[in-house]
């Protein structure tokens, strides 16, 4: 234990003298991460400011130091894990912390993987860790990869949305865990969707990789939350318990703006996709393309078809963002939301709307919408041209009962 708080006080001392020395500097700057895109006005400013108040739980090393000093650790991290701009396997090797192995969701490690792209196991360059993947045929830790770990930590950033993969993968962590005995510690973070909650429930039958919990598209839950909650209402196989621990975020509301400080995922590059991704992904389930294979995915939308809009775009293959995207080479029309005064909330007008202009309606929906929505029952009511507002009022009654049991887990106001 001394010894680690001896590489803690180090750690923490120089990371003091280099914020010390940039502030006397006039032409240095502390780097902090910013989107590589800057985000609309009505998004932007209170959104920066409250990522900096809040204290994500991977800086909080004080607070589960004494559950990992000694034991053997494994890790499920991306390019997110950050502390202080220094990824957390970094950080934990710096302080004589016994990492094994890290474990990468879809997308990778480095975050540098397409979406549904295979993804090998390897070893970090940087750091001679062997990375095992959990994206394709291994989704769940094995006994024999989880073998002489005591500890896995989970800290990756979400973006609070039913069918976005990372919270499968922590999903599948804590299983395994529970199985083997394992201790699960996640290290919580914000939610950028988390002020609101919206979207059809998931219907049992349709349970999948990107719909494993009976919660709304928007659940507005952190993963800290929604790993309390997976345990509580025994969603796990055989309706087990993992050893949890959850280290909260400090000075976090669910109400609150958080502009996230680095791309979630390739095809997630700043705030407004962020924002617009739980709307702009339905997509996907269609013929509209969202973007891909631009350097603005899930901020516009189009198809090969002039009727579709007055905005256009050229997908094509761009590497670490998207090989082979949908229409690759063809010029497609649609909406372009970057300029627009779009507000963070759901919304089916967009999809309403482009199912009514699509000049093949019967080819419109491909096999993936109802996996993707998590109901077979939306698709039926836009092509009985229902409106939004009836739909939604289908789904209330089940959201009503989410959010009252929703309450029991929150770690947040």
């Amino acid at each position: 234990m001394k010894k680690i708080y001896k590489h803690l006080s180090c750690f923490f001392l120089l990371q003091a003298l280099g914020l010390f020395f940039m502030s006397c500097s006039p032409n240095i700057q502390p780097n902090t991460q910013t989107s590589t895109v800057p985000s609309p006005p009505e998004i932007a400013p209170p959104a920066k400011k409250e990522a900096l108040a809040a204290k994500v739980g991977a800086r909080q090393l004080f607070s589960y130091l004494p559950q990992i000093q000694s034991k053997k650790v494994a890790l499920v991290v991306n390019h997110t894990s950050l502390v202080e701009g220094q990824h957390l396997v970094d950080t934990l090797l710096s302080i004589g912390i016994d990492v094994q192995k890290v474990f990468a969701p879809e997308h990778g490690f480095r975050g540098d993987i397409d979406a549904g792209e295979h993804l090998n196991d390897s070893r970090d360059k940087r750091t001679g860790l062997p990375i095992i993947s959990l994206y394709g045929k291994n989704k769940k830790p094995t006994a024999e990869q989880l073998e002489g770990i005591e500890v896995l930590i989970f800290d990756i950033q979400d973006v609070g949305v039913r069918f976005y993969t990372y919270i499968s993968t922590m999903h599948y962590v804590m299983e395994a865990c529970a199985e083997l005995g394992k201790e699960v510690i996640i290290l919580d973070r914000p939610n950028p969707n988390g002020a609101y909650i919206d979207g059809p429930m998931l219907d049992a039958e349709l349970t999948s990789f990107v719909g494993m919990h009976p919660i709304p598209i928007v659940h507005g839950l952190t993963v800290g939350e929604l790993a309390k909650m997976i345990n509580g209402e025994g969603w796990l196989k055989g309706g087990k318990t993992c050893q949890l621990t959850v280290v909260p975020v400090l000075g976090y509301a669910h109400e609150a703006p958080y502009a996230l400080p680095v791309g979630p995922s390739p095809n997630l590059p700043n705030d407004l996709s962020v924002a617009l991704y739980p709307s702009i992904c339905l997509f996907e389930g269609t013929q509209i393309s969202v973007g891909r294979g631009t350097r603005y995915p899930f901020q516009v939308i189009g198809a090969p078809f002039s009727k579709m809009g007055d905005f256009s775009f050229v997908p094509e293959s761009i590497i670490g963002m998207s090989k082979n995207p949908k229409y690759q080479g063809q010029r497609c029309y649609g909406l372009d939301f970057r300029n627009s005064a779009f507000k963070a909330k759901f919304t089916l007008k967009y999809l309403i709307d482009f199912y009514q202009k699509y000049p093949h309606k019967e080819k419109f929906f491909n096999s993936y919408f109802d996996t993707l929505v998590g109901t077979h029952t939306l698709q039926k009511q836009i092509k009985a041209g229902m409106s939004e507002q009836q739909i939604r009022k289908t789904w209330q009654p089940r959201l009503t009962e989410y959010k009252k049991m929703r309450q029991k887990y929150l770690l947040y106001p």
